[in-house]
Formats: structure tokens, C-alpha cells, sequence
């Protein structure tokens, strides 16, 4: 089966709902601002629920904006909000790794001017920009971000990050080997940049085996 990743941003008004079905579809919900209610459980600014359906996810009374990661069978149809908008930011095709999965959502901050020596990761993943700034270097291209901004990387291509001259923060999901769980993924390409100090803070959310 081919898979893709797609992030979604979905603005909901108090009492807005976002109600999934029974799908192959994994999700990953960052609240970026406002609060969400899922089974029973509140989730607030800076936190992150992940599952399959059936699910619905409600907005608290004073709404929510939600940026919600999938993991989907190509094709499959995007699930809209109700009481709100969805709108899609980002959406590729993705090559899994080999053998058994992990799903990670974590965060990734720079002082000013700080940024991550060349690099790659095992797995493919969709970064998006919470503040700051950030300029991303790979395939022979060169982007700069602003919040809000998204990007993909396959995994296997080289990446150099650099921020802003001031506080830069993104959010991630990203499909690794599972035998990573619990450590890093970043893999540094040149030698000397493997003993250097690194600037980059990260803060977990989400690292759990994936099946899908």
C-alpha cells in the first residue's frame, strides 16, 4: 500500500468538533493555542494527542487552532471540521523505512542564530514552524520560513538548518526505524561537526511504536 503524510490546520470555534471514523488513518493533534477535549481528556496549548479513529476531538470554550499531522493510505479522503475550517498545508507521498515503525512528534529550538550542521534522519517527517524564523538548505535549495510555514524531508537527504537572529521553534512528525525509540535520529554528515556544541534544544511529545 502507498502512504502519504499530510499536515492539516484546523480552527475551531468553542464547541467545534473534528469527528474522524473507523480509518487506517494516524493522527497526530498538536494544539498550537485553546484547548481540545479527546475521550475524556483535556489537551491545552503546547500538547499533543495521538490515535486512530473513531474518534471525536472537541474544541473548549474558547476554541482551538490545531495543527493535525496524518499518516494515510494515498487517496483517502481528508476529514473536515465542523464548526470551523480545515485547511491543508502540506501533503507528499512518503517511502517508509524497512521493518518495524516509530512514530516521534517532538520540537526542535534554536537560540538566535543557531542552526543544525549538516544532517539527515532515517525516516521521512513534516516540520512546521512555530516561531521565529528558519531557513532550510537541502536538494540544492535554499527556503526561508515564517511561522506558520511547513516542509517536508524524505529522510535520506542531506539537511543544514540555520535560524533566525532570534528565538526559533518547529514541530515534527516523523516515521523512524523503531529501533530508535528512546534516542536520537539525527545522523551529523561530516566528522567535525560531530564533536562540535550543538545549539538546538529538543522536547518530546510522542514516541511510540507505529503500525500501520
Amino acid at each position: 500500500m502507498a502512504w502519504c503524510m499530510r499536515l492539516l490546520e484546523d480552527t475551531l470555534r468553542n464547541g467545534g468538533k473534528l469527528s474522524v471514523p473507523a480509518d487506517r488513518v494516524y493522527r497526530v493533534l498538536h494544539v498550537v493555542h485553546g484547548s481540545v477535549g479527546v475521550a475524556g481528556q483535556e489537551y491545552r496549548d503546547g500538547t499533543a494527542w495521538h490515535g486512530r479513529g473513531p474518534q471525536t476531538i472537541e474544541a473548549g470554550r474558547h476554541g482551538a487552532a490545531i495543527w493535525r499531522f496524518e499518516i494515510a493510505p494515498m487517496g483517502d479522503p481528508i476529514i473536515p471540521a465542523e464548526g470551523g475550517r480545515t485547511l491543508e498545508k502540506l501533503a507528499t507521498p512518503i517511502d517508509l523505512p524497512e521493518g518495524d515503525l516509530l512514530l516521534r512528534h517532538d520540537s526542535v529550538a534554536f537560540p538566535p542564530g543557531g542552526c543544525a550542521f549538516l544532517h539527515r534522519h532515517p525516516g521521512p517527517g513534516i516540520r512546521c514552524l512555530l516561531e521565529g524564523g528558519i531557513r532550510i538548505d537541502t536538494a540544492g535549495h535554499s527556503v526561508s520560513y515564517a511561522p506558520g510555514g511547513a516542509w517536508f524531508e524524505p529522510g535520506p537527504e542531506p539537511v543544514f538548518a540555520q535560524a533566525a537572529d532570534r528565538p526559533t521553534r518547529f514541530v515534527r512528525v516523523m516515521v523512524l526505524p523503531r529501533r530508535l525509540l528512546g534516542t536520537s535520529s539525527i545522523q551529523y554528515l561530516r566528522e567535525e561537526d560531530r564533536s562540535k556544541p550543538k545549539s538546538q534544544i529538543y522536547q518530546g511529545f510522542i514516541d511510540v511504536p507505529l503500525t500501520l
